[in-house]
């Protein structure tokens, strides 16, 4: 994957234009007829290309100052893989989020490779292609089609000069003129969800020319540690004022709306009751027309742990150590980290004890969950009265980490004292009590 830097432009008012650019250094993908790399050669070619969003989104909210102009090539390269998307006839949902990315300090993964609708010959013209844009970090995934447009106009007479790879016209200023005519986006394609929750699974579309009535299906897969297998199957339909549907699903608790997908071009998912095994890959793939293409959403099921003490109190009797478990309940994913830490009293920073400590192996619960203990062995020299001792458990679950804390208390000796006076008290009235129940007896018989 090829990491991005992403320029902001500003058209230039000469123009007559009042919008935004946003330039993407690409990857045009190929198949290179290699063997993956067993004999030394690679299954994909990828080759530099560049492409231009022109007018993405208003420039209402920008500042010239804070822009970098994008100039095409002053002299056309017949080399040169430049796509450019002229004024779009599809409003591509959050665009806003591509213009921030530097600012946001997030990179761009992009991707452009031939695309052929269903039904057209490969070789014919309009020209095809796909562009896959993934921001980093949880952020918009685009899949685009992108259409060839004529770069001829009524007063040139020379003939284009053809890309030399692609044998495409190029326009005047050495670009390939495109516009997108489908897409298929997920705002949101990494999802967090507890165990027992619901999630809800981003994907939408949008087609330039769509025609009234014609069918729109929708799949969802689900793809996890090299298992794959369908969750929904749907073909829907506007008829007149109505929508019709077929829909099978294979998972209990799952659905889509047919009509926001017809009407709104809203795909997505929802899954309840969500369980460990719900977890992976989950492909939207959406068919309307002559195109079809898809987006993958992340799922991620976590349960935090729940954290508990062994004991309720912490006492020391005499100089005998004393061991203290912390146990971590229920948790998914698997890694959990265990931090062991001491304060005695009137000392400012807590201190590290995680070294001397043990953990128990890994317990797999039926939900698919799991639990851990970890064992500290305290010292009453290393632990005075009054030392909090806290087991801090950190889990992707949790946004901080989660703590459980004790406080040794020892009793004190005129406390052990009389609690021995009052033992060897009671010892003694039920001995005398015994004592002169006998007596009695023994008076009762010989009298």
């Amino acid at each position: 994957m090829v990491m991005l830097t992403i320029l902001i432009v500003l058209l230039s008012w000469a123009y007559g234009l009042e919008g935004a650019d946003v330039v993407l250094s690409c990857s045009l993908i190929e198949e290179g007829g290699g063997m993956g790399g067993m004999m030394g050669g690679s299954m994909f070619k990828r080759t530099p290309s560049t492409l231009v969003f022109r007018d993405l989104v208003g420039n209402d909210d920008l500042s010239p100052e804070l822009v970098t102009p994008y100039n095409p090539p002053e002299t056309p390269n017949a080399d040169d893989l430049i796509f450019e998307l002229m004024l779009p006839s599809l409003q591509i949902p959050n665009a806003d989020s591509l213009l921030h990315a530097d600012c946001n300090e997030q990179e761009v993964v992009c991707e452009i490779s031939r695309y052929v609708p269903r039904g057209a010959d490969p070789d014919s013209l309009p020209a095809h292609f796909i562009s896959s844009v993934q921001l980093e970090g949880s952020g918009l995934s685009l899949t685009l089609v992108l259409q060839t447009l004529s770069s001829e106009t009524a007063e040139s007479y020379t003939p284009p000069l053809m890309q030399s790879k692609l044998n495409l016209p190029l326009s005047q200023s050495g670009t390939l003129l495109t516009e997108v005519v489908f897409v298929v986006f997920s705002r949101v394609p990494s999802v967090m969800a507890p165990i027992g929750g619901d999630a809800v699974l981003d994907c939408g579309f949008k087609q330039k020319d769509s025609i009234p009535g014609q069918d729109v299906t929708l799949e969802w897969r689900l793809q996890h540690r090299g298992n794959g297998h369908k969750i929904l199957d749907m073909k829907a339909r506007e008829i007149e004022t109505e929508v019709g549907s077929d829909v099978l699903v294979e998972r209990e608790g799952t659905s889509a709306e047919a009509d926001l997908l017809v009407r709104d071009g809203n795909a997505s998912l929802t899954l309840r009751r969500l369980k460990v095994t719900d977890e992976g890959r989950y492909i939207c793939t959406v068919g309307s027309g002559e195109f079809q293409t898809q987006q993958v959403v992340q799922l991620h099921i976590t349960q935090p742990p729940r954290v508990t003490f062994s004991v309720e109190k912490l006492a020391f009797q005499d100089n005998t150590p004393q061991k203290l478990s912390c146990h971590c309940h229920r948790y998914y994913p698997l890694d959990v980290q265990v931090e062991w830490l001491s304060q005695p009293p009137f000392v400012e920073e807590p201190v590290s004890f995680s070294k001397e400590s043990t953990l128990s192996s890994h317990q797999q619960h039926s939900d698919g969950t799991y639990s851990l203990s970890s064992h500290l062995i305290l010292r009453p020299d290393e632990h005075p009265p009054g030392t909090v001792v806290t087991c801090r458990v950190s889990h992707s679950a949790l946004d901080t980490p989660t703590n459980a804390s004790l406080t040794v208390d020892k009793l004190e000796p005129k406390t052990a004292f009389w609690t021995g006076i009052v033992l060897m008290l009671v010892i003694s009235v039920l001995f005398l009590y015994q004592a002169f129940k006998s007596t009695a007896w023994l008076f009762h018989r010989t009298g």
